[in-house]
């Protein structure tokens, strides 16, 4: 199906608008089009037993023979995770940075596709062109190396995709390539899509140079044992932990496999420098004193199954919690892990550890810019028309007023969600139609095949438990044999609750018995009528709704 006029640009995101993470944007010139990212979102506590939240592919596989190419802006999940189940479904090239290639590897190999990948690897001062349109690259400061924004050349103008981005002027990696976005915007921007995350913060964020002296400093006075929480994605935050290790003479452990997979590619990239002998297995932490270890794990989102969740409730084999052991979450809670978190920390300092996280002293920074460096880049870039991306609804409408302080009328700014199609030509800019663009859920092996009758029920199951009623019944005679039974998890503790289930027990054998006085017996008319009876009595006994699930079972008697 094709959207839009012929010569005009079409913008939309397939994930990312109105939420953190599945970022997936595409741009589409005539036959031709960008993919710029290829995300997944984590589930929130709403998504009952959800692995990850991908966007809907089937624009995409429609139209797989005018795709030019996915392009990647770093490494991060949020912008990689989505790549194995996209290849499952087309074949399209990838290009990529040299990190962000490798964690995508990682990836694919579990999922038996790294044979069917083709990568590309991009460099800044790489052009990669096609037809009629060319990509072109910037260097940009983020929490981890090889992060570029993207500029998608067409007739009709240059769309800028600025990836997720900071103005970090001291950082561990490459500065911003801030002469090169200024020679981008004199050319001329005709729409910027920008990373809206913090726009809600005033002022500048903090230099990772700042962090990494709190944790020299950190290392340098702590004599026992030091565990270092942090993201497996946040390369920067574990190189400068490594870089305070070695300073110090300590060994180094590394818990967690994604984080295990992220140190190995670092080393083999040249972007940690660990000298021969200072990492250790995980086995061999109980054979140095304690002033002379490190462990760096995962866990700082307080996730239950991660290594640092397993340290503090004493089921990780090899390590547990001493009284003179500190423990330093580098990291800032995500919104909705606050809970956990906060639980992680009180059993760690239950068991005698000395907890320091980001509300004690500056040991954390986000890899994304706060107003003032949104600011920056639009007065860089000075797009005709504005697009804020990445970020919850709020975010992207603050940003919206950021671009009007910077000069950007507020009818050139566009609050989109996931599948609305912006149409862009030189001189006007319009929301025209929509493509499909609703979450897919991935549970296991299963993709796709969750909705929202299943993830209610689960809700359910979680609130109030099941009851079950069991009734062997003789069809042909009309009789009950034997039952109702009535079986419950979740919902009452049965010993302390006959008298509530004896009249749950009559209400489902006088609605059986009424469901017999029909013409026609059918399965459905006795379900249909032992619910009618029964979920409204167990309303008003509890005050509450389980999930009640009829079990006939037939039996013949002649």
């Amino acid at each position: 199906m094709t959207f839009g006029k012929e010569n005009n640009i079409e913008i939309f995101a397939l994930g990312g608008l109105g939420e953190i993470g599945k970022n997936t944007y595409v741009i589409k010139y005539q036959d031709e089009i960008i993919i710029v990212d290829a995300g997944i979102k984590f589930p929130g506590d709403d998504l009952f037993g959800i692995d990850y939240v991908i966007p809907d592919y089937s624009y995409l596989i429609e139209n797989e023979d005018k795709i030019k190419g996915l392009f990647i802006t770093h490494g991060h999940e949020d912008h990689i995770g989505g790549i194995p189940f996209l290849l499952k479904e087309i074949n399209i090239p990838i290009y990529a940075g040299k990190l962000a290639i490798e964690l995508i590897k990682e990836k694919l190999k579990e999922h038996g596709l790294v044979d069917k990948a083709r990568f590309y690897e991009i460099e800044e001062d790489k052009i990669i062109s096609f037809k009629n349109l060319s990509v072109d690259f910037f260097r940009t400061t983020h929490s981890i190396p090889d992060s570029y924004g993207i500029v998608v050349k067409t007739p009709k103008g240059n769309v800028v995709h600025t990836g997720d981005f900071k103005f970090d002027l001291t950082p561990l990696g490459h500065p911003p390539n801030i002469s090169k976005m200024a020679e981008i915007g004199n050319e001329g921007v005709i729409c910027l899509l920008s990373d809206s995350t913090n726009s809600e913060i005033p002022g500048f964020s903090m230099s990772e140079r700042k962090i990494s002296q709190t944790i020299h400093d950190l290392f340098n006075h702590i004599s026992g044992r030091i565990i270092f929480a942090t993201f497996s994605s946040n390369m920067y935050r574990f190189k400068q932990a490594i870089d305070a290790a070695v300073i110090n003479k300590r060994k180094i452990a590394v818990l967690g496999r994604s984080l295990v997979k992220a140190v190995r590619i670092g080393q083999e990239l040249g972007y940690l420098n660990i000298p021969d002998n200072t990492l250790i297995h995980e086995t061999d932490i109980n054979k140095y004193s304690d002033k002379q270890m490190l462990v760096i794990c995962t866990g700082s989102q307080g996730e239950p199954f991660a290594a640092l969740s397993r340290i503090a409730t004493k089921r990780h084999p090899q390590l547990s919690i001493k009284k003179e052991d500190t423990v330093i979450f580098s990291s800032s809670p995500i919104p909705g892990n606050v809970i956990g978190i906060n639980k992680i920390i009180d059993q760690l300092s239950r068991a005698g550890a000395n907890v320091i996280h980001h509300k004690l002293t500056d040991i954390h920074t986000s890899g994304h810019g706060a107003q003032e460096e949104l600011k920056l880049m639009l007065r860089l870039m000075k797009p005709t028309f504005f697009v804020p991306i990445h970020g919850e609804f709020r975010m992207l409408k603050k940003h919206a007023e950021l671009a009007q302080e910077c000069g950007v009328p507020i009818c050139n700014s566009f609050l989109m969600d996931n599948g609305n199609i912006l149409e862009v030509n030189e001189k006007t800019a319009e929301v025209t139609g929509n493509v499909q663009a609703d979450p897919v859920y991935v549970d296991g092996e299963g993709i796709g095949d969750i909705g929202a009758i299943v993830l209610n029920d689960r809700k359910k199951l979680s609130e109030s438990g099941i009851l079950m009623a069991v009734i062997a019944i003789d069809f042909k005679n009309k009789t009950i044999i034997s039952g109702p039974e009535i079986i419950t998890r979740g919902f009452v503790f049965m010993r302390e609750s006959e008298e509530l289930l004896g009249k749950i027990r009559d209400a489902a054998s006088t609605a059986t018995l009424k469901a017999f006085e029909a013409e026609r017996l059918q399965w459905v008319t006795i379900k249909k009528e032992i619910l009618t009876q029964v979920e409204p009595l167990i309303y008003k006994e509890t005050r509450r709704r389980p999930m009640i699930l009829p079990i006939l079972m037939e039996v013949s008697t002649t």
